[in-house]
C-alpha cells in the first residue's frame, strides 16, 4: 500500500482478514465472522489504509459515507454506499477487476476486499462491518 500498489494491498487485506476469521476456504466473511472479527486487527487494517492513502481510503472513511447515506444494516443503504464510492455503475455492482485501483478513485473506494459474499446483494454484510464501533 505504501508503494501505491492498491490492488495488491486490497487483495492482501482480504487474505489477511479471511485468515484471521478462519474463512480462507470460503473466500468471504459471513455475519458471524464479522461480528467476531478482532477489534484490534480491524483497527490496524483501517489505520494502515487511512495513513497510506492520506485519509482517502479505509473502513472508517467508508463508515462516514455509510452514515451519510443512512447508516442502516440493509441492502438499500449498501447500494447507496456502493453508488457513492464507485462500486456500482448504471445501478449494477461492478466486477472487481473493473474497480479503480488508484488515488483517482472516489473517496472510500478502497478497501473493497471481497469479490464474493460481500456487497452486491448479500444483505448488508458490508454495512454490518461498518457498523462496528471501533471504526
Amino acid at each position: 500500500m505504501k508503494a501505491g500498489k492498491l490492488k495488491e494491498a486490497d487483495r492482501e487485506t482480504a487474505n489477511k482478514m479471511l485468515e484471521v476469521a478462519g474463512r480462507t476456504h470460503e473466500g468471504w466473511l459471513d455475519t458471524n465472522s464479522i461480528n467476531n472479527f478482532p477489534s484490534e486487527d480491524l483497527r490496524t487494517i483501517n489505520q494502515l489504509w487511512v495513513k497510506y492513502s492520506m485519509s482517502h481510503f479505509g473502513f472508517s472513511v467508508q463508515k462516514k459515507i455509510w452514515l451519510e447515506v443512512g447508516g442502516k444494516v440493509d441492502y438499500e443503504t449498501e447500494k447507496k454506499l456502493g453508488d457513492r464510492v464507485g462500486w456500482r455503475k448504471n445501478s449494477s455492482w461492478m466486477n472487481y477487476d473493473h474497480l479503480t485501483f488508484s488515488f483517482q478513485a472516489p473517496v472510500g473506494h478502497l478497501p473493497r476486499v471481497f469479490t464474493s459474499g460481500w456487497g452486491g446483494g448479500k444483505g448488508g454484510v458490508l454495512a454490518l462491518l461498518l457498523s462496528r464501533q471501533e471504526l
